[in-house]
């Protein structure tokens, strides 16, 4: 690993999403947006304290799982990616690179949301705001690390969108944020256990439940933070190196 080349990828990655007024828009506008329509559509303060936590832990991954998708894909199917690997840099340059730059995006959109949900809408958040903002920036490097996997399988970025419902969609309805997981089929139950997702929302339940670290949380964000180096494994895979 060398240090130097990995804050150079993260360098790049931002100075590119730093002249993407759009993507910026996505990443910080939309989550802030949604925060402040959710208030208003329960327009009760203690249904947007139980569920506003909830998709704090949600909004990151989701966005990222698209963004991450769509950039990585032009960077494939514009060479740049196989230009790089043919340099001397180590996938793990290139990948400590990619989580840095899109961890740093993830802490701006996570602070954002939290400033605006805090203050103008009055969310009440009993547990310690570090673990909320901890367990929000792992969902966005997992979101990216499974957008970098997901986009080798796409040739399009019509395509890489098309991915966010088979990654994103079944996770949502069996992470226990549409209904208690122990009120489902047991084979879904099940299911739900092995997706990541499940342990996000359950982590930012502890958080907006409890005011302190409870042993739940230390293991919810065991399990994310295991996952988040898995995927990010597996978007190892999908990168070649081409032969000289």
């Amino acid at each position: 690993m060398n240090a130097r080349v990995t804050l150079a990828t993260a360098r790049r990655i931002l100075a590119q999403l730093r002249h993407d007024h759009h993507t910026l828009a996505l990443l910080v506008g939309v989550p802030s947006l949604l925060m402040i329509l959710l208030r208003y559509v329960f327009d009760r303060p203690e249904a947007f304290d139980r569920v506003g936590p909830l998709l704090l832990g949600i909004f990151p991954f989701v966005i990222m799982n698209v963004v991450t998708g769509v950039a990585t894909l032009r960077e494939r199917a514009g060479g740049t990616l196989e230009r790089l690997m043919t340099m001397p840099l180590g996938k793990l340059d290139l990948l400590l690179g990619y989580a840095l730059a899109f961890g740093a995006v993830a802490l701006v959109q996570v602070g954002a949301v939290l400033a605006i949900s805090l203050s103008w809408l009055g969310l009440d958040l009993r547990g310690p705001l570090a673990s909320l903002v901890l367990v929000a920036t792992l969902d966005a490097l997992l979101g990216m690390a499974l957008g970098l996997f997901a986009s080798a399988f796409a040739r399009t970025e019509f395509q890489a969108v098309q991915f966010m419902p088979a990654v994103v969609l079944p996770q949502l309805l069996l992470c226990g944020l549409i209904t208690p997981r122990d009120q489902m089929a047991p084979w879904l139950e099940a299911v739900s256990r092995v997706l990541p997702l499940t342990y996000a929302v359950d982590a930012m339940g502890e958080i907006a439940r409890r005011p302190d670290l409870t042993g739940r949380l230390v293991a919810d964000i065991a399990v994310i933070a295991g996952f988040t180096l898995v995927a990010l494994v597996l978007g190892a895979a999908t990168l070649r190196r081409r032969s000289a």
